[in-house]
């Protein structure tokens, strides 16, 4: 009898390092459950060492660039990533092979390397992250971009998802682009959603220490970067406490990025900062659930535009599959997922924010039935295993076909 061929799958990451990024790390490990052979390369992390193989997974990590300040930074970062990632994949091809190129944006330049795979009889799957014209144009940049750059950013996503054989979309929104900004035919788009992990995010216990520093304690988790909104969040919280006089509340922000300096000092010219914990970048998941569990409520400040507008935030599938209620503003894609497990502001009010705020602090019933509705939306619809179920069955028609 002849032994079934083993699909052998090359994933390309550059914005973040494989350890960092949970959408790969899922996606790959379902892959090699599945019964594919599965390689990556990505860039090295803060400190770490290469490795070889991990769960089954064989690792090529490279230096990363120095981080990217500006248009030519990003310029610098993109062409070097991609130059060495396209070495390293010909390293990949001539030791091991592989017969389906996945790669994981942004950057939107990997088609070239794409491109010439397609010649050699090779699949190629666009995993579609980032929305990067409207990051760039509408969310990074307060007032907006360069309308060139821009367009440039426009024309790399459409070639990407043209080139490919099939167009992994985050969310309904990101399919709707491709299909209608892109001409993707709508059979080679697949939505598999940023689904969590339930074995990773079970119950923990509070921490005894925070829940002692307010009355209440609010919980934002996640990158802190321009598109985020944090600058709305601590304005809120300023209207929370001197507007409406809600002064025992604290707020604990767990993360790190290019806006966490520019927070600090917004807090300070706030007269916030003693109710604002800045914690920074916490590599124990463990301590995170754990101050997420101590937490009564969880925030999603990020701002309406042309990108948050249509994208998925996984800190709000993290807060539900902990039983926590959230507070964000009324977009698109925020009520595609937490539906009544949040309570909405009107986009961008900050003052309607803290006003949320301060309706969930006096409702404790609420609150439960809040958290209690976002767990069972995670469990039945949105973890990760009912979004694998969609991606092994796109990589079977890929496979088939």
């Amino acid at each position: 009898m002849k032994k079934p061929v083993r699909r052998r799958v090359l994933m390309l990451l550059e914005n973040n390092p494989y350890q960092f990024d949970q959408r790969p790390k899922r996606e790959a490990r379902a892959l090699v459950r599945a019964g594919y052979r599965v390689s990556v390369i990505s860039p090295l992390p803060p400190g770490g060492n290469v490795q070889e193989v991990v769960d089954g997974i064989h690792f090529y990590q490279f230096p990363p660039p120095p981080a990217a300040n500006g248009f030519l930074g990003y310029l610098w970062e993109y062409a070097y990533a991609t130059g060495v990632i396209s070495v390293l994949s010909l390293v990949v091809l001539l030791r091991e092979g592989f017969d389906i190129l996945h790669a994981h944006n942004p950057p939107d330049t990997f088609f070239l390397i794409a491109a010439f795979y397609k010649l050699l009889g090779k699949r190629f799957v666009y995993d579609h992250h980032d929305l990067a014209p409207e990051m760039y144009y509408y969310a990074r940049f307060r007032t907006g971009g360069n309308r060139l750059v821009y367009q440039i950013l426009g024309l790399l996503e459409k070639l990407t998802c043209r080139i490919a054989d099939l167009v992994l979309a985050t969310n309904e929104s990101y399919k709707a682009v491709e299909m209608e900004r892109s001409k993707v035919p709508e059979e080679r788009v697949t939505v598999v959603r940023n689904g969590p992990d339930l074995d990773s995010l079970h119950p923990a216990d509070p921490d005894p220490e925070l829940g002692l520093r307010a009355s209440t304690i609010l919980c934002y988790v996640g990158r802190i970067s321009p598109q985020d909104g944090l600058d709305y969040l601590l304005r809120a919280l300023s209207h929370l406490v001197y507007d409406l006089d809600r002064s025992d509340v604290l707020c604990v922000v767990i993360g790190d990025g290019d806006a966490l300096s520019e927070a600090k000092t917004q807090a300070s010219e706030l007269q916030i900062e003693e109710h604002v914990w800045f914690v920074g970048w916490v590599s124990d998941p463990a301590l995170i659930r754990r101050y997420l569990a101590t937490a009564d409520i969880g925030v999603d400040p990020a701002p309406s535009n042309p990108y948050n507008d249509r994208c998925t935030m996984v800190k709000m599938m993290e807060y539900m599959a902990l039983e926590k209620p959230i507070v964000a503003f009324d977009l698109p894609e925020h009520r595609v997922t937490a539906q009544d497990a949040a309570a909405y502001a009107r986009p961008n009010d900050e003052f309607d924010f803290a006003q949320q705020i301060a309706s969930l602090m006096d409702d404790p019933k609420r609150r439960r039935e809040m958290g209690q509705t976002g767990r069972g939306r995670i469990e039945k619809e949105l973890a990760w295993p009912h979004q694998e179920k969609h991606l092994l069955e796109a990589y079977k028609a890929l496979s088939a076909g």
